[in-house]
Order: C-alpha cells, then structure tokens, then sequence
C-alpha cells in the first residue's frame, strides 16, 4: 500500500472525528467537530444526517490541512461509527427521509413490547444474539414506517434505503456508488441471522419492514469503494479519491485497536455510553440473560463473535453533570474533586436518563440521586456520578463472564473518562481486576485503522501491530473486600428504587 498515513473517521455520537495515523500506529493528528443533539421530546433522540456528512468532509480536510500532510501520502480511508443510530434516505433523491434516530431514542419501545407480547422475543433472540429491545435499529425503523408519511411512501414504493450511520457516509462519500456495511454493524440492527450472516427476511416482515433496501454485508476489511471528498485536492468537481479499507462499529474496532483478537480477551470503552465487549471466537455462543451476542468482526473473509453489554450513559453522566448543573468547568477538575473526597458520602446516581440499558434492559424508569443528607455537597454528587460508571460495568461483567469460555484476567479500557485515575482505580476496586489504560485515548479509530492497514498491506500482519511499542498503565485491586461489599449494596439498593419508580 502506497502513502505513509491513515485516514481514520470516527463518527460516535457526540462528534465526528478525524486521525492520521502512521505506521508506528500514532496520530499524528486530530481534528474534532461536534453536531446538534436534537431532543424533540422527551425519550427522542435524533442527529441531522447532512450535517454529520458535512462535518465528516470538513474534519477531513482540516486534518489534512493542519497537519501539513499531502493527500498523495495517504494510503487509505476508515471509517468506525456509532452503532445502532439508523439513517434512512430516498434511493430516487439521495435525501434523508427524516433525521437520524440514536442509539439512545426510545421511540421503539412501544413496538418492542408489542412484538414480545406476540411471543417474537425468543424468534428475535437466536437469530440476532440481540435482546428485543429499542436500543437497536429495527423498532426505530419500524417506528418511522408507521409515524412518518414520507417514510411510509418511500417503503411501499420501493425507494427507502436505510443503514447505521457508516454506511450512510459510505454512500456519500462513493457519490451513492457503494451501498454497504460491514459484518459488526448489521449485527446491531435485528435485522440480521448472525448465523447465517445474512440479512433475514422473516424479521424484516416482523417490523413491518418489506420493500425496505438493505445496504450489502461485507466483512470489516473488505474493498468499500473509493470516497471522494470535496475540497481534499484532486478533481475540482470530484475531489481526492482514497480507497475505503476497514469498517467496524466504534466498540468492535475499539476492541481490535486493544488487539483483542483471542477468545476471552475483554474490554471497555467509555464514551457517551459504554460497551462492555469479549471475544469469544469464531463460532456464535449463547451469550447469558441480559448480554447479547453480536459479530465481532469479518476478517480474511471469516467471522468473529464477542458477548457483549451496552449501558446507556457513561461519559454522559460527567457532561450532564458539567453542562446541566455545573458542578464542575472540566473533566480535570471533576477528578480532582473525586480524588478529594474518601468516597461519596453514601451519594449514589443512577444515571437512567433514557432508562438502563444491559444487564438491566429496564425503559420508562429516570435518573435518580439519592442519600443526600446536610452534609452531602457538589463534590459527593460528582464522585457519584464517576462512581457510577465503575458500578454498571461491574453489574454488567458479573454477568458477562459468569458464562464465558474463560474469565477475563484484566480489562482493558478506552474512552474519555479513562484518563480519570480516581475512576480508573475505583473500577479495579470494583472489578477485583487490573484495569489496563493504553496511551491511546482513541481505540475505536485505532483499531478501524487497523483493519484498514492490514487489508492493504500498510501493515504486513498482526505480529507487526502487535510489536509496535505500548506504554499503559495499570491500576490493581486495591479496596477491603468488606468496604468494597458496603459500596455495591448501597448502589444496588439504589437501582432498585429507580426500578420501582418506573413510569410506564
């Protein structure tokens, strides 16, 4: 593969973002542009799909631009997303149909509790490994069919495209010349046999789905056409052309960029939300109540599987509490403020601020503070809501491991708030584990890189990624077992009486 850097796109949910990597696997740059969170009512959640595009042609160039790089030194595109957000557009047009529905969007809900109803749950669960919940694609989907005349339109006239948000920017980019996703991507819609890898046309008729265009289903490192991107030299009409190598969700590329390729290797990544992922080889398991089972990966045209738990709010917790109440000015100051303090003061948050995603799967419940006395102040309700991210992916693990081929023995980390030593020692705690924080804050478009290079050559094999040098740190198990006992019966006394205040 010609060119000495990587292009990497990270599209998650609050920003679009773009890298260059080289081949010691360093950004050599980073650019970041954040879009609209769009909040119609309560429990909606939308983005604006022409902006997002926009924002990915723009970060682009000012990556290239600022970093001094010439285009014809870039070797390739990859691209990593936000999972379960759905986009659906006009195939005549080329428009969005509506704006994108989120991963956090409840709307589907109600259509969820329908088809369980009608005995669907078990049909859904072993051929997607997914639980039938809105958290994924199809219930929104289903949702626009029903509510929205231009959607319901499109579908019976046999126009409706609709993806995750990496194939959507694949379409833009290729100028409507590639209509694809990658393996871990479609797994995340309920729409798709895991085991047979194909899209399956009894859950698309269970969503009221037919006529609806389903984008192509290759593996993570397949070809994905050549992205065009205005402005990045080249063709003033057509801009810089780069292949597209290496397409994955943002968590399986966080988990490839941690070289998690072994059953039983395990990590977690911190961002809006949080996804809790383990690799459990090449052929599908029965992932455990309250875990789903989702593809890992395609690779050298084979298929990897991983457990893995998503919780709702994670890295929104600490901006709600920045943003919303002002507790703190930064992620900085929020740590200084935790370190300060020997523990919340018997504070507990439950942060279901769209409900609680695995192992829980409760909706219609809300987001709770409680144990406030007179002593408690903004610095108990701060370490709260750090110590509530450490709590959820302990209640998640406990599950995920208990059924796993072999225990984890440490979990690798990534994302924003894994830079917060206070937390990171607190997850040990939690965990009773090693908790592992690479230099790198940006697996997921790391390890999309990753795919990328070793598709083209730009890396000869795993063993040369695995050789390049990593400088972590570690955090190890530190707490009494009968403190650390106290601290997890308070928190799950707390989940419960959010759980019994559930609203609908």
């Amino acid at each position: 593969m010609a060119g000495t850097f990587i292009l990497s796109i990270d599209q998650s949910t609050q920003a679009t973002k773009a890298f260059l990597f080289d081949r010691l696997g360093r950004p050599a740059a980073k650019v970041s542009k954040q879009h609209r969170q769009i909040y119609p009512q309560a429990g909606f959640v939308e983005h604006d799909p022409e902006e997002i595009f926009a924002n990915t042609c723009e970060v682009i160039c000012q990556v290239v631009a600022e970093s001094g790089v010439e285009p014809g030194k870039l070797a390739s595109l990859s691209i990593t997303n936000q999972r379960e957000t759905i986009v659906v557009w006009d195939a005549e047009t080329g428009k969005p149909l509506h704006n994108a529905l989120v991963w956090q969007d409840e709307r589907g809900a109600g259509i969820c509790r329908e088809l369980a109803d009608r005995g669907a749950g078990p049909l859904v669960r072993a051929r997607t490994g997914l639980m039938l919940d809105s958290y994924f694609s199809a219930s929104k989907l289903a949702w626009l069919a029903r509510n929205s005349e231009a959607v319901r339109n499109a579908l019976a006239s046999g126009r409706l495209m609709a993806g995750t948000m990496d194939s959507w920017l694949i379409w833009k980019l290729t100028r409507g010349g590639t209509f694809a996703t990658d393996y871990s991507n479609a797994s995340r819609t309920l729409l798709f046999d895991v085991g047979k890898l194909a899209w399956d046309e009894d859950l698309v008729a269970l969503f009221g789905l037919e006529g609806i265009l389903l984008p192509e289903v290759r593996c993570s490192d397949a070809p994905f056409g050549q992205a065009f991107v205005p402005g990045l030299g080249g063709d003033a009409d057509r801009g810089f052309s780069l292949p597209i190598l290496g397409v994955m969700g943002d968590s399986h590329a966080a988990l490839f960029g941690h070289r998690g390729w072994n059953p039983g290797d395990v990590k977690a990544t911190y961002g809006t939300g949080s996804s809790i992922m383990m690799n459990v080889g090449p052929k599908p398991l029965s992932p455990p109540e309250g875990i789903v089972l989702s593809l890992a990966w395609g690779q050298d045209g084979k298929a990897s599987y991983v457990f893995e738990g998503n919780i709702h709010s994670t890295g929104y917790t600490l901006r709600w509490l920045r943003e919303n109440l002002g507790l703190f000015s930064s992620d900085d100051e929020a740590e200084r403020i935790a370190a300060g303090l020997p523990d919340s003061g018997g504070v507990y948050l439950v942060p279901a601020f769209s409900g609680l995603g695995a192992p829980y799967w409760e909706h219609g419940i809300r987001a709770l503070i409680t144990g406030l006395s007179f002593g408690s102040d903004r610095r108990h309700i701060v370490r709260a809501g750090l110590e509530s991210i450490a709590y959820q992916v302990l209640d998640l693990m406990e599950v995920m491991y208990a059924d796993a081929p072999a225990p984890p023995t440490q979990v690798r980390v990534d994302g924003g708030p894994s830079r917060n030593a206070a937390l990171m020692q607190f997850q040990a705690d939690m965990l009773r584990l090693p908790v592992i924080v690479p230099p790198q804050e940006e697996l997921s478009a790391l390890g999309a890189a990753y795919m990328g290079g070793l598709s083209g050559g730009f890396w000869k094999d795993k063993s040369e990624i695995e050789a390049l040098a990593s400088d972590s740190r570690r955090f190890d198990p530190a707490m009494d077992v009968v403190r650390r006992e106290t601290l997890i019966a308070g928190w799950r006394s707390a989940v419960a009486q959010a759980i019994s205040r559930k609203v609908v």
